[in-house]
């Protein structure tokens, strides 16, 4: 039915349409294949723009055929014909030759409009998928919900007041964390905090932590407001079991690198037992900064893992922490 109607169309129409929708189908696929790695629709993007050319190329003879005819008389008859014709009356102009300027006036015409008018369709498919809501079978990025509506520990409600859970998880969830941690094709599947205190502070310390998990990785962040600086950290760390410490400096503040084994718990609810042994879990990255660039006391970690095992670089690390560690306030001089 399509191709029925594209023959009803003049030349001048019909041929520009087709140039338009297959460059605009061609850039577009290609694009998609590029990006998607997908051979299968490189290949159509390739017969698109191949199609694309031999319309061109048509066009173009055309153009040349009308702007060099082909002479159909000798010049002894042009003279004849040109004798031949009614001299134009005294007084009078030149009457206007047959309607041949006005037709290919009007033939470019046609075919500027149709390039426009399905320019402007080609341009409203292509912007279509950046402003329209997604499909909602897609899978949604999670949202940070965990905390938002449950009072705060006092420890939370001094001045100034500690960052909240909440707060750490909308600074970790960002739009691009996949990509940072070098998985840009993932969507986030939880995503939750808590207003924690620290143990054995009889919930005077604020420890508030987020955490937000893909199908590779789990990143973890926390901010603990005690009086230990990073320099007493990295003390005890080495006197522990962390492995690869490296120190360092982010954003201005001292900060340390280091691994260690997570820890795996499982609980047996069919046979209302307690549950086997806490065992070793995978190896976790973890970044640990000092809340202040003076390392007055207290620090926030960002630590990374995965159930296989595998750890991005220490860039990924790097990376997250310049994108949320501006969002949690430096501690102030007591």
């Amino acid at each position: 039915m399509l191709g029925f109607l594209l023959r009803l169309l003049p030349f001048w129409v019909r041929e520009p349409l087709l140039i338009a929708i297959g460059s605009v189908l061609g850039v577009r696929i290609m694009y998609l294949a590029v990006r998607d790695h997908d051979r299968g629709a490189a290949g159509l993007g390739v017969v698109f723009l191949v199609f694309t050319a031999i319309r061109v190329y048509v066009v173009i003879r055309a153009l040349r055929a009308r702007r060099n005819p082909s002479p159909t008389a000798s010049a002894d008859g042009a003279a004849v014909d040109a004798a031949a014709q009614p001299q134009p009356q005294a007084g009078t102009g030149p009457h206007p030759s047959p309607g041949t300027p006005e037709k290919e006036h009007n033939a470019w015409s046609q075919a500027v409009a149709a390039v426009a008018v399905f320019g402007a369709l080609a341009a409203a498919l292509w912007l279509a998928p950046r402003f329209m809501p997604s499909d909602a079978n897609a899978p949604q990025p999670a949202s940070c919900s965990g905390g938002a509506h449950e009072e705060l520990p006092k420890a939370y409600k001094g001045t100034p007041r500690p960052v909240t859970g909440e707060e750490l998880c909308k600074a970790l969830n960002r739009p691009d964390l996949a990509k940072l941690l070098g998985t840009p094709g993932e969507t986030a599947t939880t995503a939750s905090s808590t207003n924690n205190t620290a143990p054995l502070t009889n919930g005077k310390v604020a420890a508030p932590e987020a955490e937000v998990t893909f199908d590779t990785y789990t990143v973890n962040v926390s901010a603990t407001y005690n009086h230990l600086s990073t320099d007493q950290y990295v003390k005890l760390m080495k006197f522990g079991d962390e492995r690869d410490i490296k120190t360092l400096t982010v954003l201005g503040r001292p900060a340390v690198l280091s691994s260690d084994h997570t820890m795996k718990l499982e609980i047996n609810l069919g046979s209302g037992g307690s549950g086997g042994p806490v065992e070793e879990g995978p190896l976790a990255r973890t970044l640990t900064m000092a809340l202040d660039r003076n390392d007055r006391g207290g620090y926030c970690d960002i630590t990374v893992w995965s159930t296989s095992g595998a750890l991005p670089n220490d860039s990924a690390l790097l990376n997250i922490a310049e994108k949320v560690l501006p969002r949690i306030p430096e501690r102030p001089v007591r």
